[in-house]
């Protein structure tokens, strides 16, 4: 059964395994099964007899058989004797196989196993005189016939591109892989249902749009033929949802994909997974209290507390959480008074002074954003709120109540990283146009990610919006705070990478 990757090539090894292939199918064995039943899962099995234990004194009485299934991730044989390990979705476990319980002619088809074949066995669980938790079988079937080896012999699989371009390897090859998507997955499914134990309604809207609107990004473009149009993959679900509002509904949210053509990193994806959330007769500051209780629930789910690990640092999601001005974070952390001048070029000034590189085209919303994204949030490590940003940079959030030049949005930071854009949501239809506008102007200056007029959205405006708080989560970030992962690649089953 061994296979010397150090003087073999990965042809020499996949010849080897079509070998025994060609062996098992010319003694009538079926390599590549359809079905097998199995009594229980490895876990369950390892509980059940470990519950035994407890309570009996007598364990060499404990009888309890088993049919489970598997992939073998080791191979030890020892004449007559062959230990393998066999791993499912949710445990391991050591497999005995010996002659005399199997006979001989079946225990002679074992030197047709390979490390990375799947197997169902049949045995009585128990514990080897080491203490080893052990199903001692009285039959074995092959299930699958795997035809290349495992990265490194199982050892583990550490190259990162491989990890990500392979990820069924990495997930072979590294069982942390299933536990943090396992917490992914939970994150989402507590999400959704402490939504909908309130009321929001799930609903889908369109991935492709005639227009790309509802964020300021950069859209993928593609073409329907029979229409003999383009049409955008989405850039955020806003607009569809708040059509929703308008059109009845009181509580809607959607978990979806959505995609903007910007640059990769540890922070982005091209296509990412968003949570956003409509309510009607709430406002920003009732939806901040709705996300921090929402957020410290879905933590205490996942998580079982309300501390936990993230690069470093030691995250304490315990209420209540803190709220700060935006303007205000700037002036205590970058040392700066943005909210002293509406002036572009006075504002650029004083960001040069603290470091800040400021482009031409930038605008006096986009240098205060800049200056928070540089030197405010980097301290923000802890639950923080940040609330009140410029109305040049919030095309669809409603004007602050006493000052016109803000808008009620607020932005959440944990562990450095932006989890959540809300806004109390602009239904003044007058006032949006006015926005879009202004968004055009900045296109045709030259601003690719500048929002689009987007005609039947004022249309629905004017028919009439109810007072509506809106809410956008980044599951990918949320899924990388909760797993400790300092790349959003870890926490998505496929990230996008360069060709090859």
């Amino acid at each position: 059964m061994s296979e010397n990757t150090h003087h073999s090539t990965e042809q020499d090894l996949i010849q080897h395994r079509l070998d025994k292939l060609a062996r098992i199918g010319a003694r009538g064995d079926v390599p590549f099964k359809y079905a097998f039943e199995r009594s229980c899962s490895i876990a369950e099995a390892r509980a059940a007899y470990e519950k035994a234990e407890t309570e009996t004194d007598d364990h060499a009485a404990i009888d309890i058989p088993v049919t489970l299934a598997g992939r073998m991730t080791a191979f030890r044989s020892h004449g007559k004797t062959t230990f393998t390990d066999l791993r499912d979705e949710t445990a391991k476990v050591q497999v005995y196989l010996n002659q005399k319980r199997l006979g001989e002619e079946i225990y002679a088809t074992i030197q047709d196993l390979d490390i990375g074949d799947f197997l169902g066995v049949s045995g009585q669980i128990k514990r080897t005189r080491t203490g080893e938790l052990t199903v001692f079988a009285d039959e074995y079937v092959l299930l699958t016939k795997s035809l290349r080896a495992l990265p490194e012999k199982y050892h583990g699989l550490t190259d990162v591109e491989t990890r990500y371009r392979q990820r069924y390897l990495d997930m072979v090859a590294n069982p942390e892989v299933l536990d943090r998507f396992r917490k992914r997955i939970a994150t989402v499914a507590a999400m959704r249902q402490w939504l909908t134990d309130r009321g929001f309604l799930e609903v889908e809207t369109p991935m492709l749009q005639p227009i790309a609107g509802g964020a300021t990004a950069r859209p993928f473009i593609t073409h329907h033929n029979t229409y003999d149009r383009d049409l955008f993959l989405r850039i955020a679900p806003e607009l569809y949802l708040k059509r929703l509002i308008v059109g009845g509904f009181e509580k809607v949210f959607e978990i979806n994909r959505s995609f903007r053509n910007e640059g990769v990193d540890t922070k982005h994806n091209p296509e990412f997974t968003m949570m956003e959330l409509y309510e009607a007769y709430q406002d920003y500051e009732g939806l901040m209290d709705e996300t921090e209780a929402m957020l410290v629930a879905i933590v205490h789910k996942v998580i079982g507390g309300t501390t936990f690990p993230y690069q470093g640092d030691t995250i304490d999601v315990t209420s209540p959480w803190k709220r700060l001005s935006l303007f205000g974070a700037i002036r205590d952390l970058a040392g700066i008074d943005l909210e002293q001048t509406r002036d572009r070029d006075e504002a650029a000034e004083m960001a040069k002074s603290i470091g800040i590189e400021v482009d031409p085209a930038m605008g006096y919303g986009k240098i205060v954003d800049e200056v928070m994204s540089e030197k405010v949030q980097p301290h923000l490590v802890q639950p923080t709120f940040l609330y009140d940003y410029p109305i040049e940079i919030s095309p669809l959030a409603k004007k602050k109540r006493d000052n016109p030049t803000l808008t009620e949005r607020f932005q959440l930071f944990i562990g450095r990283l932006e989890m959540c854009n809300a806004f109390s949501e602009l239904n003044d239809p007058i006032d949006q146009r006015e926005r879009f506008m202004a968004q055009m102007d900045l296109r045709a200056k030259g601003d690719d990610e500048a929002q689009t007029l987007d005609e039947d959205f004022i249309t629905a405006l004017e028919v009439g919006m109810p007072p509506t708080a809106g809410l956008g989560v980044g599951i990918d970030r949320l899924a990388m705070l909760l797993t400790d992962s300092a790349s959003i690649r870890e926490v998505i089953f496929f990230p996008q990478l360069r060709t090859i």
